[in-house]
């Protein structure tokens, strides 16, 4: 197992994005593209954590899958449901990570028990996933960055509750933070082509 457990705080509570609410991909991509190194000169390197073996645990694994039929061209892509990121191996797919790339600005994917009421909320925010928590495992802390999806409750019997999650919540969840990687890639692209200026304070507008 490799969920983290957030319990979301006032201010994330404020800043949090539910998949599926208006705008909601645009959002998260402002959000992923504010946080990257500028000027990007390092590769990105997308670390989508959790297991196909348990419902809950799946998002990772299925935002990696979705976002390997995208046409990334800037983001390399880690952790799919073929070759998942888990517990077991996450400590030498990391450091296999860390070798294929010089310095990478690594973002973390990784699903998460919380609140009822931040069921289906996706957080984008700086600093390290940490997987493991929610299930009382200390794994390694893995990100520059993270993108954290809130799949179940939290605080009772967790194995059982990422067994039960509904796979139609996890899979929509996953459609929205791909679409969201990849909307920002294409962010960074653009601006690399273009010149763009920095990104707006406006988080409905990029540039």
């Amino acid at each position: 197992m490799s969920i983290p457990s957030i319990f979301f705080s006032s201010k994330e509570e404020r800043d949090r994005i539910f998949y599926d609410e208006p705008g909601a991909v645009s959002l998260i991509a402002w959000r992923i593209a504010a946080l990257l190194p500028d000027p990007l000169v390092q590769p990105v390197a997308i670390v989508c954590i959790g297991t196909d073996r348990s419902t809950g645990d799946s998002l990772g694994p299925l935002v990696g899958t979705m976002l390997k039929e995208k046409p990334l061209s800037r983001f390399h892509v880690y952790g799919t449901l073929e070759e998942p990121i888990h517990a077991v191996n996450l400590e030498e797919k990391v450091e296999a990570i860390r070798l294929t790339h010089d310095e990478p600005f690594m973002i973390a994917v990784d699903a998460c028990l919380g609140r009822l009421k931040s069921v289906g909320a996706i957080t984008v925010a700086k600093g390290p996933v940490r997987p493991g928590a929610g299930v009382n495992k200390q794994l390694l802390p893995v990100g520059d960055a993270h993108i954290a999806g809130v799949v179940n409750v939290s605080g009772f019997m967790e194995f059982f509750v990422l067994q039960n999650t509904r796979l139609h919540l996890v899979m929509n969840m996953a459609k929205t933070i791909a679409n969201s990687i990849y909307e920002a890639e294409r962010f960074v692209v653009r601006k690399e082509r273009l010149g763009a200026p920095p990104l707006s304070k406006d988080r409905r507008s990029l540039w």
